[in-house]
């Protein structure tokens, strides 16, 4: 018999555990930050899973990117609104 895949979020779960270490070396306020990482490693859950990808942390990665680049498309359009104000004054 083959080995048994474990479930993806079990195995993210103890990705993130794996990290610990380095967690417990950031500065407090760094330490709040890695943990609203991970938790967008969580949120990308399903579509890690559906991944297949064998480096759970390449999973970790990409959420990153993705909620960093939502939040700089954010920015970017409040920056925009904000020229747009100023221009019109």
């Amino acid at each position: 018999m083959g080995r048994t895949v474990p479930s993806f979020r079990p195995a993210l779960e103890h990705e993130i555990e794996s990290w610990k270490d380095f967690k417990r070396a950031l500065r407090p306020e760094d330490q709040e930050l890695f943990h609203k990482l991970m938790n967008f490693a969580r949120i990308h859950a399903d579509a890690g899973s559906l991944s297949a990808r064998p480096m759970l942390s390449e999973i970790l990665f990409m959420s990153f990117a993705v909620e960093q680049e939502k939040k700089i498309e954010f920015l970017e359009k409040k920056i925009k609104e904000l020229e747009e104000k100023l221009k019109d004054k």
